[in-house]
């Protein structure tokens, strides 16, 4: 049986899709793209961060993978591994964990960089530029095979480079100051 794959002329058209599957999908010139499972060590990372953040701000404010983000360009959609929303997020997404271009933008994203150069030039500079453009006050783009986390803090439309983090270092959040990260306990692989 020959399937065909649906394509949407706009956000709002895919907004109204259901496959009735639990797949993630990027929006893609119009294509559904399935977004593949995310690596053990990336899970890792991004439970360590969502508990430390949970226990700083309380569960409802931290969202997984799962979350979707509305971006302009192509996708037209993200999955960070890690956000911070606020709190008018929490009434805004309970019946879809989606944030529109039209909603205020969540306070933190984090993306931890998958193995490739593709995987890395996706988050270093596609992502960055798309979450640069929705107005997301910081950006932590974190680097597993390199034990590093690179902080970017928006300033006059433009990301900023606060800290380039490595392993032994106290990473400080420019939005988030009570949070204290020391690297070592989150690249410990022991």
């Amino acid at each position: 049986m020959l399937s065909i794959k649906p394509r949407f002329e706009t956000f709002e058209d895919y907004l109204k899709y259901d496959d009735n599957s639990e797949k993630l999908y990027e929006l893609f010139n119009g294509e559904l793209i399935e977004v593949p499972p995310e690596s053990g060590l990336n899970v890792e990372i991004a439970n360590f961060l969502f508990l430390k953040f949970a226990l700083l701000l309380g569960h409802r404010r931290v969202r997984g993978h799962g979350l979707e983000l509305e971006v302009r360009g192509e996708p037209k959609n993200r999955y960070p591994d890690l956000t911070i929303i606020r709190e008018e997020h929490i009434q805004q997404l309970a019946k879809r964990n989606t944030i529109r271009l039209s909603m205020l933008p969540p306070l933190l994203v984090v993306e931890i960089v998958s193995p490739g150069e593709i995987q890395k030039e996706r988050d270093y500079i596609a992502k960055r530029g798309q979450y640069q453009d929705c107005g997301i006050p910081e950006y932590w783009i974190i680097d597993p095979e390199n034990q590093t986390i690179l902080v970017l803090e928006l300033r006059e439309d433009s990301y900023r480079e606060v800290g380039n983090f490595s392993r032994n270092d106290l990473l400080r959040s420019p939005g988030f100051k009570e949070l204290k990260l020391n690297l070592s306990e989150l690249f410990n692989r022991g």
